[in-house]
């Protein structure tokens, strides 16, 4: 009687899973797995860099801690202190008046830009460029050079300007009128570059057959913006609004580096909120307190996009 050898050959196992419980995946499953697995490292950054902090200062601002002793718990109490604090009030205000004042001026400014810009053809990328350079450039060089556009006769470009054309020099950084205007205005300045491209590609995305449609039918130029450009420029201008609005309320940088010499301008009347936070949680070590500030910021930022998003969505 023959023998197969191969029947003792224990090398051999076809019906063997090389993979074991992995190589009994379907590949549904297989992919599954693997879209997961290369998920888990934002998932991973955004849980220890981004959820934890918020967590933490959510706990936070029902406690006491100054950075050295333990923390202690304190309840509502850094609440009720901060909606009592009429400074908070104040940079409440001066808050939501970068947002209402600086959004719209902005967004008015680079669509305008970007509207005539996508019109020329000369020298088009170096316009567009030198549009593009302030968004580069440091916004501490940048607060700096326009506090020294500020300053007082003779140091001044604005006031020397003035005097040569006789106008009485302007307080523009110690004034509780100008302060705020002044320091929105190279804010503005600052984000126009990102604004004008972001229109502008908003602007190349429209098919030409709608413009060449209501060539043929003679439709004039502003029934042209009003009924074709703008409606399909939606989806822009929410991006462009909500990007814009978040911007505002953290404004910062410019804010502390112009008025270095008096935090928050004559009589806090350029302090924002972020700014109150700093010094709250940074020159007071009052971090429990910095922390309610940081939380009721993050509210409000979260309710004005939600209500953009809102208003400005597709109907």
């Amino acid at each position: 009687m023959a023998v197969d050898p191969s029947a003792h050959d224990t090398t051999k196992a076809p019906n063997a899973p090389r993979w074991g419980l992995y190589g009994r995946l379907s590949v549904g499953q297989k992919r599954t797995i693997w879209a997961w697995t290369f998920l888990a490292v934002p998932i991973l950054f955004y849980v220890i860099i981004r959820f934890y902090p918020t967590g933490n200062a959510m706990v936070l601002s029902f406690q006491d801690w100054n950075l050295l002793g333990a923390r202690t718990w304190t309840g509502l109490d850094n609440y009720t202190r901060l909606f009592s604090d009429p400074v908070f009030w104040q940079v409440f205000r001066n808050t939501f008046a970068y947002l209402l004042l600086g959004t719209p001026i902005s967004l008015v400014i680079s669509f305008v830009i970007a509207y005539h810009l996508d019109q020329v053809r000369f020298m088009h990328g170096t316009i567009r460029a030198l549009y593009f350079v302030p968004f580069m450039t440091s916004a501490v060089a940048m607060a700096w050079v326009w506090r020294w556009f500020y300053q007082d006769v003779p140091i001044g470009l604005f006031n020397n300007l003035l005097a040569t054309v006789g106008i009485p020099q302007v307080r523009f950084l110690n004034s509780t009128t100008n302060a705020l205007p002044s320091i929105l205005a190279p804010a503005i300045w600052a984000g126009l570059g990102f604004q004008i491209i972001i229109f502008m590609a908003g602007l190349r995305a429209i098919p030409r057959t709608f413009y060449e449609a209501a060539k043929i039918d003679g439709v004039s130029t502003w029934t042209v913006l009003w009924e074709i450009t703008l409606p399909l420029l939606r989806p822009t201008i929410v991006f462009i609004v909500v990007l814009s609005s978040i911007g505002f309320l953290r404004i910062f940088d410019h804010v502390f580096n112009m008025t270095s010499a008096n935090p928050g301008g004559p009589l806090n009347s350029t302090k924002p909120l972020v700014l109150m936070i700093y010094q709250s949680a940074f020159s007071s070590f009052d971090m429990g307190y910095a922390a309610a500030q940081t939380v009721v910021l993050f509210v409000v930022l979260l309710i004005v996009s939600l209500i953009q998003l809102r208003l400005l969505k597709d109907r």
